[in-house]
């Protein structure tokens, strides 16, 4: 699926677009864009969990908390085999703690405190909430993810 991807990415940058891009700044942007994949589908899937639980009954901190537990398993998942994979040889257990803890930073508790701000303080709907939220933690998150979780070594 990937090589797919990058055909047409290649294809609509070099033969449309016209634009040129060194091949190192080009797998930094493909890299970003497969970042994004993963964080769409992981965001579809922490948005579902969220949106069950809060209408399960449970309170929306709660909620958020649980599918962050979630959508962390499944980020380390697809960025560990599809984004970053060939970035570091340091052991999948030292990567899985890093990127909860990064997750952990964007994911749950700059999360969390714009999601307190949007409910309960400038009273947006709950269920809208964690979508303003995903233009704030995305870029941060990949940063963080790319220097740190998943740094060379």
């Amino acid at each position: 699926m990937w090589n797919l991807f990058e055909k047409i990415a290649d294809y609509m940058v070099f033969n449309i677009l016209h634009l040129p891009i060194s091949e190192a700044n080009w797998k930094k942007i493909l890299q970003f864009f497969k970042f994004a994949i993963v964080g769409v589908s992981n965001t579809l899937i922490a948005y579902v969990v969220y949106v069950i639980l809060v209408k399960l009954g449970f309170y929306y901190l709660l909620a958020s908390v649980i599918s962050f537990l979630v959508s962390v398993i499944n980020a380390y998942y697809w960025n560990n085999k599809y984004v970053f994979q060939s970035e570091t040889n340091t052991p999948w257990f030292i990567v899985l703690i890093r990127t909860i803890i990064a997750y952990a930073g964007t994911g749950l508790i700059l999360n969390n405190v714009l999601l307190y701000l949007w409910v309960d303080v400038l009273d947006i709907a709950a269920l809208l909430a964690p979508i303003i939220n995903i233009f704030i933690t995305t870029p941060i998150n990949f940063l963080v993810n790319k220097y740190w979780a998943f740094k060379k070594k």
